[in-house]
């Protein structure tokens, strides 16, 4: 088992960056791929990044490719989500999940969630 504590979250003008904080606790850290996802209201959940055991391979939404840029310190057990560029559309829950072995696009194959942290883009 893992959990997973998210943060960084908040309230940012269009243009601006936030950066996420993924820290996770319990088993060993580096045995998961970690995903990001979001949620805006009355959307569905939506993939926004993974990155690999090590760190060495990512994937990214269109949508955020070349603004956000996900990393891993396995030393800290944390993932980060530097997001640029924020744009109003941008705003939503966001959530870490963990897997052990590969990463996926798919939110369903995440066994591990935080409990999300709010980010709002103003325009």
């Amino acid at each position: 088992q893992v959990q997973l504590v998210e943060s960084g979250g908040g309230l940012v003008q269009a243009g601006g960056s936030l950066r996420l904080s993924c820290t996770a606790s319990g088993r060993t850290f580096s045995n998961y791929a970690i995903g990001w996802f979001r949620q805006a209201p009355g959307k569905e959940r939506e993939f926004v990044a993974a990155i690999s055991l090590s760190g060495g391979n990512t994937y990214y939404a269109d949508s955020v490719k070349g603004r956000f840029t996900i990393s891993r310190d396995n030393a800290k057990n944390t993932v980060y989500l530097q997001m640029n560029s924020l744009k109003p559309e941008d705003t939503a829950v966001y959530y870490c999940a963990a897997r052990v072995g590969t990463t996926s696009r798919n939110g369903n194959d995440y066994v591990h969630w935080g409990q999300g942290t709010q980010v709002t883009v103003s325009s």
